[in-house]
């Protein structure tokens, strides 16, 4: 991410995210096995996405530049097809075309810094684990199951505690995230969906600078340009206190609050993660407990 006074520089990243699409795609892969012959680069020429969009090439040269102003709808479309973008690199280069149609003066409302009440008792019902988190991966709220499953996450001084921090900063990451290599590549992944898709971040930019100045593996990630939707997978987790956990996850937007994201964690019934998540719940319900006990004690004194 270049950073430019609270923006991300639309240009270079237009520039290189085209540029990371079309070197991936063989000539093979794209049904021009005919073009082979001597390649220097193993991906697509610029003239044969040109050609596989049906624009002309100097206008695809001009895209791949940077300059995606006044590219139509069906300009984006063809060239999402010829450079077989999925659903992620799609919706991300549509982002990129609206930043660079947006005037100076367009912000996207920033996310709310903390959840209404109604979201949070809908947190402190559900019977898992679960939470809510920005597009910058801070933690914006948790149930008492959430905070006990990521209590290594909460443990560090900085507010709000953040994933992607936590996944790259903290030496405890990489035991904490048993497949942290994938954890890792998919939380790069989402933070550059949501730059393309909120450019004027401030606290995003601040975010990658920090990590990219820190972090050789988030670099490396970064300039990947890759991009993902975070809506339903699973997570492999050592936890301090319980152990191993084989998790499932759900991702749903709070469509009230833009920006924030409901994470619901579950285990299948009879599994010994089910039964870890039972003791988890059981520590939880105890630190709570021993918690209000010594606020208590601390008002009696005052």
């Amino acid at each position: 991410m270049r950073s430019y006074a609270g923006r991300v520089d639309n240009r270079t990243e237009i520039r290189e995210f085209l540029g990371t699409r079309r070197a991936r795609i063989t000539p093979q892969q794209a049904g021009l096995s005919a073009y082979g012959g001597n390649r220097r680069v193993p991906g697509l020429r610029r003239e044969e996405v040109a050609m596989l969009a049906g624009v002309s090439v100097d206008y695809y040269v001009r895209l791949e530049r940077g300059d995606l102003t006044g590219a139509s709808d069906s300009v984006l479309k063809a060239l999402a097809r010829a450079l077989q973008l999925d659903d992620a690199e799609r919706a991300h280069l549509f982002d990129l075309a609206h930043a660079a149609n947006a005037s100076g003066r367009t912000r996207r409302r920033p996310a709310p810094k903390q959840v209404r009440p109604s979201v949070q008792r809908v947190l402190d019902s559900i019977n898992a684990p679960a939470w809510v988190r920005n597009g910058r991966a801070d933690v914006v709220a948790m149930n008492s199951l959430g905070r006990a499953l990521y209590a290594p996450v909460l443990d560090g001084p900085a507010r709000p505690a953040n994933t992607a921090r936590f996944t790259f900063l903290d030496p405890r990451a990489k035991w904490f995230y048993a497949d942290w290599e994938r954890t890792a590549s998919d939380m790069v992944a989402v933070l550059r969906a949501e730059a393309g898709r909120n450019p004027y971040d401030r606290a995003l930019s601040d975010l990658v600078g920090e990590l990219s100045t820190r972090s050789q593996e988030f670099r490396t990630r970064w300039a990947a340009h890759n991009v993902l939707f975070h809506r339903t997978g699973f997570k492999q987790l050592h936890h301090p206190v319980v152990g191993g956990l084989d998790l499932t996850y759900e991702a749903l937007g709070l469509p009230c609050d833009p920006g924030l994201t409901l994470l619901v964690y579950t285990a299948e019934p009879g599994t010994p993660t089910q039964d870890a998540l039972n003791l988890l719940a059981s520590w939880a319900a105890t630190l709570e407990q021993e918690q209000r006990a010594e606020s208590q004690d601390a008002k009696d004194a005052s």
